[in-house]
């Protein structure tokens, strides 16, 4: 007898769930939270990958599209029912609620794993330490916060509420006026299509970032990796993603960062199922900046495979297939490995995408994803989105990759992004 998995909204990296799933003889089926794929998404989406897809309409008044899709969903009789993107999140929360009660994660804290701002209070309702933070769509609101928190003329991240991949995420500098980007962000479309009808405004963190992906069985919180980003900034953009390198089990910093991350994920409700948890690591200790309910996504699946032999796809596809029992506490650290993104310069058209092949000499090459080929327009980048692409090294030793990873810059350093002509 066919079995079936359903997946939420299985965008770019999340979309490997399909072959994983199939590989043990599970169909993937493709469940859009949205009537069709979210524009940002349209470039990776693959609607091929899947046994079918079905599209949600969004709650009626009379509850009727939701219930339509909970009985779609029970006609499949699901394995198991999988968020693949932040946007599948509630969705997903209220599907596992109706058909297998009991093992969802917290429903009454859906929203504080979506929403930045219910994150935040969940954290300080749980006695978490978060980072001082309002969310508003009132300007003299805001500015009566900045000046009884004490951070007049000291630098702010304005961001979106409910958006990833450093969507409009500003840094203002200090002594700089926040309002033009409080102005811009209010009322503005985000990448999950959603407007911003208030702005979460942050103290800036100093601090190195890091990422702790977690796996949860029925409570219980097992490390999948912890991993060092590097970014940069462009102007007041500060989440440009540059590279990211896995931690050694034993480094002193994982103890920390796992358990400040456990602690959030019980804060947030987080009972089983993936976790993916930026934090920086300030002088006062580790602050989040957000927690994600599902899997990595972009390559880090890959890569964290190649680190450690496992990750969130595997955890997830144990789990759902194998049960329980297949709860793993730790990981460990096969061979150095490392992410490289790709950037434009510049909006534009790109002309010379074959210097780009070059990468795939390099003694640690692994993988590499660049998406768009000559005379395609590339956007300028300035966030996840944006990344022209990305390459994996992987080597037996890190100076390897350093080597490596200089050579990739030089190369990129080569491509031609011609202007647009207005």
């Amino acid at each position: 007898m066919q079995r079936y998995v359903i997946l939420v909204d299985p965008y770019a990296g999340a979309a490997e769930f399909a072959n994983a799933f199939r590989d043990r003889g599970v169909e993937p089926v493709a469940v859009l939270s949205t009537p069709g794929p979210l524009n940002s998404y349209r470039r990776t989406w693959t609607p091929e990958k899947f046994h079918q897809v079905h599209c949600y309409a969004g709650d009626s008044e009379d509850g009727r599209n939701f219930d339509d899709l909970v009985a779609t969903v029970r006609g499949y009789d699901p394995v198991a029912v999988v968020p693949g993107n932040e946007s599948a999140v509630m969705l997903v929360d209220r599907l596992i609620a109706a058909l297998a009660p009991g093992t969802e994660n917290a429903l009454e804290l859906s929203e504080a794993r979506r929403d930045k701002w219910a994150m935040a209070q969940a954290l300080e309702a749980g006695g978490v330490p978060p980072l001082r933070q309002i969310a508003t769509g009132d300007m003299d609101e805001a500015a009566a916060w900045i000046v009884r928190n004490g951070l007049e003329g000291r630098p702010l991240v304005l961001k979106p509420c409910r958006s990833g991949g450093t969507d409009d995420v500003h840094k203002v500098a200090e002594g700089e006026d926040w309002r033009p980007y409080f102005k811009r962000l209010l009322g503005s479309v985000n990448r999950f299509d959603l407007t911003n009808d208030l702005v979460l405004i942050q103290e800036f963190a100093e601090g190195a970032e890091y990422v702790v992906d977690t796996y949860s069985v029925d409570g219980r919180f097992g490390l999948v990796t912890v991993s060092r980003y590097s970014k940069w900034a462009k102007g007041d953009r500060i989440g440009v993603y540059d590279c990211l390198d896995y931690l050694q089990p034993d480094d002193p910093l994982v103890a920390v960062l796992g358990d400040y991350t456990r602690r959030v994920a019980e804060a947030v409700g987080v009972r089983n199922g993936p976790t993916h948890t930026e934090v920086i690591l300030t002088s006062d200790g580790p602050r989040l900046i957000e927690i994600a309910a599902r899997l990595v996504g972009s390559c880090l699946n890959y890569s964290a495979r190649l680190a450690t032999g496992d990750c969130h796809i595997d955890r997830t596809v144990r789990h759902c297939l194998d049960g329980p029992g297949t709860f793993t506490e730790g990981y460990r650290i096969l061979r150095p490995v490392r992410v490289v993104w790709l950037t434009s310069p510049r909006e534009g058209i790109l002309r010379n995408a074959e210097v780009f092949n070059a990468v795939q000499d390099l003694p640690s090459f692994q993988r590499m994803a660049l998406p768009y080929a000559n005379g395609e327009q590339v956007p300028v980048t300035e966030d996840l989105f944006t990344s022209l692409g990305w390459v994996i090294l992987a080597a037996d030793d890190q100076a390897a990759l350093d080597t490596d990873t200089r050579r990739v810059k030089e190369i990129q350093g080569r491509v031609i992004v011609e202007p647009v002509r207005r």
